[in-house]
């Protein structure tokens, strides 16, 4: 890729919605309104779950789990959507944009494995319902939740130290309404290659392995 400027670049500018300026406050509004029932949805799940003890089975576990990540999962991406909307302000500094992405991208491939593990679940109670008590203990369950977890982290990890070793330089806007990999690779003055390889590589890695 060839250089575009050599001052390395410390904020970015996230572009959002440009097309639509009159209609940030409906899309302020409408964008709080389904975050907050989104959040509210999966932390009744959870306290259901909790406090429920028939629902103590692998897969209202799993459950669980997932309602957990995917509070977190849009709790990365749309306060600072709504704070955009309201004050106006687009920026986002380099380390924040990265911090956005390490975590979105975590509870993306988090969710990923999590669903692999309940498809597994799903299968060895169809295929094998006589050893299914033995095979899906709680042991387990807790087992697969934290590859879930441990292996989401991990991948996006990796992901952003390529990433973050990147110079970025101008234009520094972001075409969306958050820090996604795609959009913060094209800022990238340098040759992203190696860092586009390791994320076609570890998204294999993720939606194939737990197969």
């Amino acid at each position: 890729m060839e250089e575009k400027n050599s001052t390395q670049v410390h904020m970015f500018l996230l572009l959002g919605f440009p097309a639509l300026p009159d209609l940030h406050v409906l899309f302020s509004i409408v964008f709080l309104l389904t975050y907050i029932l989104t959040v509210l949805e999966n932390v009744v799940i959870v306290a259901l779950i909790k406090t429920n003890c028939e629902l103590y089975k692998p897969m209202s576990f799993f459950l669980g789990h997932l309602s957990f990540i995917e509070v977190w999962y849009v709790s990365v991406t749309i306060p600072k959507l709504l704070a955009n909307f309201i004050a106006e302000d687009r920026s986002i500094s380099f380390v924040g944009c990265m911090t956005q992405l390490f975590f979105f991208s975590s509870f993306m491939c988090t969710e990923c494995v999590l669903i692999s593990a309940m498809a597994y679940d799903h299968y060895v109670a169809i295929c094998q319902p006589l050893r299914y008590p033995v095979m899906m203990t709680y042991q387990m369950c807790v087992y697969l939740v934290v590859v879930s977890w441990f292996s989401g982290f991990t991948v996006s990890l990796i992901k952003i130290s390529f990433i973050s070793e990147l110079n970025f330089c101008g234009p520094h806007v972001i075409i969306h309404f958050f820090c996604d990999v795609s959009p913060v690779l094209n800022l990238a003055c340098t040759d992203t290659s190696l860092a586009e390889m390791v994320d076609f590589v570890l998204a294999l890695f993720i939606l194939l392995v737990p197969l």
